[in-house]
């Protein structure tokens, strides 16, 4: 962890991350993270900051129209069927929460739309509490190196949750997404410019730089 603490150095910070800088807020991280689903952070966070200026608060949104959300997301993939997630998790905010996001990872899976991914993100991210965000990076490079051996995500999670130091859990995601991105591609990774890469299993690299 503390090389890739050095390592990532070099490189943008995750777009969700940026967005829950800026002012923490649990309802902009829970968007900017459906938003973001198969969608790249340069993508992802200039829509989210379109949207934000239209309306910031479940209130506001619930209350916009389809196409002005769509319009303002656009070209996030799978932009229709986000928008009209966003209008349902925003009413269903105000009617049963209050406005208020949940910070519970189970209470959030209930949302259409939300997976552990997410729900992960809003509870690390937006409130500060314990949680491991696993998407396709961690899992990919978790197992590449040999520190779990799992086949899904959720698993994944689950297995870092026994093995990891708490303290890193809400990092892991940051530090992995970005190394993900630059250094530990999915394909062909540039083992070569790895700082890690003394310390790796390279399980199911085929091709590397």
């Amino acid at each position: 962890m503390q090389l890739l603490e050095v390592a990532v150095k070099a490189w943008e910070t995750p777009a969700v991350t940026i967005i829950s800088q800026r002012d923490g807020n649990p309802f902009k991280v829970l968007i900017a993270c459906i938003l973001s689903l198969r969608t790249k952070d340069t993508t992802t966070g200039p829509a989210s900051l379109r949207l934000f200026d239209i309306a910031d608060t479940p209130e506001k949104m619930q209350n916009l129209d389809i196409e002005v959300i769509e319009k303002a997301i656009y070209p996030v993939g799978f932009y229709h069927t986000k928008a009209a997630q966003i209008i349902e998790i925003s009413r269903l905010l105000v009617q049963m929460y209050n406005g208020r996001v949940p910070d519970s990872i189970d209470e959030l899976l209930l949302f259409k739309g939300v997976g552990r991914k997410t729900a992960n993100l809003v509870v690390t991210l937006g409130y500060g509490k314990p949680g491991i965000c696993v998407d396709t990076h961690v899992h990919r490079i978790c197992n590449r190196w040999g520190y779990v051996r799992t086949l899904t995500p959720d698993e994944t999670e689950f297995r870092l949750r026994e093995i990891l130091p708490e303290k890193y859990w809400l990092r892991i995601n940051d530090l992995l997404v970005t190394y993900g991105q630059n250094i530990c591609k999915p394909i062909s990774p540039l083992c070569s410019c790895c700082s890690l890469s003394h310390l790796c299993e390279k399980n199911n690299v085929f091709k590397n730089r």
